[in-house]
């Protein structure tokens, strides 16, 4: 099956076929930086992570170019600077490693290339004196404009006519402009704000308007038609609009991207968001504080909540969705570490080259999960693949799967912090690559030669969880302090099993559990006589604790 992406231009779904197969090439509108980023600005970062992961997949990593940049000049970020009596530099810089903080939360790849504006500077002014000399724009007053009327077929991706943008236009128009829907390429700096030299022999510095800088940086790093614009619906008009207007009257061309690709907007709980509301939610919010639900949450939850809606549909984000996704979670990691990635599932494949159908996708992979807890090693391996595709506990020891822990401002674990920590930190360094809960249970009770680790490290493991190595590696995802998912689940099959008076199953899952060290007390409960089950750990044979 090929790729298939919705069109923004042309209005259709179309299949994809890149420029050049060996440079698959992406350009994504990136944050304005002078604020924490909100929960909004989180779906496009993650449904094209989406978008360049599945392209990866199928052109291969070295052949794909995700450029998304940084706006780090622009007016929201000169009144913030004032605001705070900082410096610009001092806010973008801080403003970028927060953005960069919070979306590696998410489980988002690093862009190809992640250019700033303000190191493209000179690239926008050769943009606008070439639109200046083919008659596309026009100095004005220390301005430069955009003229607009000059180029047919201005409107075509918003789907506007000139009349309707004109009749719609709520603003005073500047007297300076030939146009109302003119707009500005370059404009005169206001006292402390920056400023460059001007172009087109304007002799008062000057800085670029915003929609220029997109247009030069896109066509710096990958040329002036390339394969694929993304960003939010919101950007259609006027931003996308614009950057198409003057990157083909400048090259001469009749497209700059072949495929627009825009995500719908979000909603939190059936409200437009907003600060007026009191719903202002930004990422940093979602995983830190007890704002939104009472608690925070795990960057894997935010992701896998977005990935339940299709891209192109509105998502409304509500406590009811991040609660359904965290389970999904739960359940996932229950079965997922059991298995080594193979590749994955066909059919999620398929819903993902059908326009980045995510929720599809997810719908599929349960099906996988439910071959999975059947024994299906074959569906096993195809889910975690699948998993690992869409950014879902990525490694086989995934740090979403471990207790919470210290860390330091950088995310690093603070040696010393927790000795929990410290002993995988130590263990991590002499560990196969690639292992799964099942390989690591072999290997740290096997007395095979080749081990790498010291015996220090193996007695340090068995004597901190008691034996119980698949406590640590099974731990719920969210923390909850000795309990494991793996045993969890078993002693729930083994209930499900005794219920329905199924003796052999219960007796197959009470030795599975015994080898995993865990002892089972079958009894009554004291007040309804309903027949219930505890467990404690016990070390399993060959695996006593070192004391």
């Amino acid at each position: 099956m090929a790729l298939r992406l919705y069109n923004t231009l042309t209005r259709s779904k179309d299949d994809f076929e890149p420029i050049d197969p060996g440079n698959v090439r992406m350009y994504v509108c990136g944050p304005t930086v002078y604020d924490y980023a909100h929960i909004g600005n989180a779906r496009p970062v993650i449904v094209f992570d989406i978008l360049f992961r599945l392209l990866r997949s199928l052109y291969g990593r070295d052949h794909v170019t995700y450029v998304r940049n940084i706006t780090d000049v622009d007016d929201k970020i000169n009144a913030r600077a004032f605001e705070e009596g900082s410096s610009i530099r001092d806010l973008t810089e801080r403003t970028a490693v927060q953005f960069h903080e919070d979306i590696a939360a998410l489980g988002v790849l690093p862009p190809t290339v992640e250019p700033r504006a303000t190191d493209h500077v000179e690239e926008m002014k050769s943009l606008i004196e070439a639109l200046v000399a083919k008659g596309h724009a026009y100095v004005a007053e220390g301005h430069v404009l955009f003229d607009v009327p000059s180029l047919a077929g201005y409107g075509r991706l918003s789907g506007r006519t000139l009349d309707e943008m004109e009749a719609g236009a709520r603003i005073e128009v500047a007297p300076y402009k030939k146009d109302a829907m003119d707009f500005v390429l370059w404009k005169p700096s206001k006292e402390g704000e920056p400023g460059w030299p001007s172009p087109c022999g304007i002799d008062v510095p000057g800085r670029p308007g915003w929609h220029i800088e997109c247009s030069a940086m896109a066509g710096k790093h990958l040329g002036q038609v390339f394969d694929i614009h993304g960003g939010g619906i919101d950007l259609v008009f006027p931003h996308h609009e614009n950057e198409l207007a003057q990157s083909c009257a400048a090259h001469g061309t009749d497209m700059m991207a072949r495929w627009w690709l825009h995500n719908g907007f979000l909603q939190v709980e059936g409200e437009k968001m907003s600060k007026s509301l009191g719903n202002f939610i930004t990422i940093r919010d979602l995983l830190e504080t007890n704002l939104f639900g009472g608690r925070p949450w795990p960057g894997s939850v935010i992701r896998l909540a977005m990935l339940k809606t299709h891209y192109r549909q509105p998502i409304d984000w509500t406590l009811r969705l991040l609660e359904e996704a965290e389970q999904n979670l739960k359940d996932l990691a229950m079965v997922r570490y059991n298995f080594q990635a193979t590749t994955p599932a066909p059919a999620v494949v398929d819903a993902l080259l059908d326009d980045l159908n995510t929720k599809e996708a997810i719908d599929r992979v349960f099906d996988l999960l439910r071959d999975a807890r059947a024994g299906n090693e074959e569906a096993g391996g195809q889910l975690a693949a699948s998993l690992a595709l869409m950014g879902l506990f990525e490694r086989d020891f995934d740090e979403a799967a471990l207790p919470a822990f210290a860390v330091d401002a950088d995310g690093d674990p603070i040696v010393g912090g927790n000795p929990f920590v410290d002993l995988l930190t130590d263990l991590s360094r002499s560990l196969p690559p690639r292992m799964t809960i099942g390989t690591f249970r072999q290997y740290l009770s096997s007395d095979a030669p080749g081990h790498a680790y010291p015996e220090e490290l193996r007695e340090r493991l068995i004597d901190f969880i008691g034996s119980a190595g698949d406590a640590a590696l099974c731990s719920d995802v969210f923390g909850e302090p000795g309990i494991t998912i793996e045993v969890n689940w078993l002693v729930d099959q083994r209930i499900e099993a005794r219920q329905a008076r199924n003796w052999a199953e219960s007796d197959r899952l009470r030795d599975e559990l015994a080898a995993l060290g865990i002892k089972l007390n079958d009894g009554k409960n004291a007040e309804s006589g309903a027949a219930e089950t505890s467990w404690e750990v016990r070390a399993p044979a060959g695996m006593e604790p070192v004391r």
